[in-house]
């Protein structure tokens, strides 16, 4: 038999809230005996680091019915019940069409959150007050079959040492998988698509500094044993889970911050909903500078302008639910393309 509600009580920044919390003993990550009641807790322990890097921003909670083996869906917009104190702001997407998105202030709205099912927290790299100029770049290094986390580890002190010549500074977590996020705080002065050249400027040059240990090559087929940059991150409505977001996978990890001294040393997959918060008190937020470390786009995006220029280097290919996009290139699978009914212009 099911327990029954709990309630949560959850102090934030308007006093304590009390949070109900439905069947508390059901069973999220049911490979290791983690219940929504844990994941709750879990949330508590870790709310205010958590919400430096989700707070004002709108977000999309990863949700399954059921615990992870059950079925997964993205929540975009305020689902039915929210509460009043949790608030909402109108993104738009890349089709043009814009509704209303989450915005998670407090840590009681981050359990409320959990209620709902929610395991991941994805938040837009924008602030509410200037929902169409980044103000964060995102970095993803996705190991390809045959390399090791060793591997995404030297291609993230590459990636460092870039962006400290580009005059950006540079923060690493784990993604709570096999790779790596690096994130930079920008000056929110460009729009998505300054921010998604940039980034294809910082991973071509990252690209021609070690070739066989890195790839923008945008088809899983011809990757190869290397490590994707991959700068579709970078997109309108593209988002990477946060730091201190669970992960759904057997193990409950953690998308966790980590000094950039600790790289070599860590094993990723002991960072977990059980461990995360002992390390956060006994460390603190490996990302609490975060916030003070604003630097500007303009040598990242110079980066994209010479390959443009001077290399001839173009477009690269958007996700498939976005509309064709000017330049890009065409959208076919390189095992598929048939040279009968090909073009110079595709």
């Amino acid at each position: 038999m099911a327990a029954a509600a709990e309630t949560v009580e959850v102090d934030g920044p308007d006093g304590v809230r009390a949070v109900r919390l439905s069947s508390p003993d059901r069973l999220v990550w049911p490979q290791v005996g983690i219940t929504k009641r844990e994941l709750a807790d879990y949330v508590v322990a870790v709310g205010p680091a958590l919400l430096r890097h989700i707070g004002d921003r709108p977000v999309t909670l990863q949700r399954f019915r059921g615990g992870i083996d059950g079925e997964m869906f993205y929540s975009k917009n305020p689902p039915k019940g929210v509460p009043s104190w949790v608030r909402a702001v109108p993104v738009t997407y890349p089709s043009g069409r814009s509704h209303d998105q989450l915005v998670i202030d407090e840590p009681a709205g981050a359990v409320w959150a959990v209620q709902m099912s929610t395991v991941t927290f994805h938040p837009w790299p924008v602030r509410t007050t200037d929902l169409d100029q980044p103000d964060e770049l995102r970095i993803d290094l996705d190991p390809q079959p045959g390399r090791t986390f060793a591997d995404v580890v030297r291609a993230a002190q590459l990636l460092r040492t870039l962006l400290d010549e580009l005059g950006l500074t540079g923060w690493v977590k784990t993604s709570g998988n096999r790779g790596l996020h690096v994130f930079s705080r920008i000056t929110p002065d460009r729009e998505f698509l300054d921010v998604r050249h940039a980034v294809i400027g910082i991973g071509r040059e990252l690209v021609r500094r070690d070739p066989d240990l890195l790839t923008m090559e945008w088809w899983k087929e011809q990757r190869g044993e290397r490590i994707f940059v991959d700068f579709n991150q970078s997109n309108r409505d593209r988002t990477i889970a946060s730091a201190y977001s669970p992960r759904p996978l057997p193990h409950a990890p953690v998308s966790t911050p980590l000094r950039w001294d600790e790289l070599d040393d860590v094993d990723p997959t002991a960072l977990t909903v059980r461990t995360v918060p002992a390390r956060l008190a006994e460390v603190g937020d490996a990302w609490a500078g975060i916030d003070e470390a604003v630097g500007s786009l303009d040598a990242a995006a110079d980066l994209w302008r010479a390959d443009v220029e001077e290399r001839g280097l173009g477009e690269l290919n958007f996700p498939p639910d976005y509309p064709k996009m000017p330049g890009e290139p065409p959208r076919v699978q390189p095992s598929r393309k048939n040279e009968a009914n090909w073009t110079d212009d595709a």
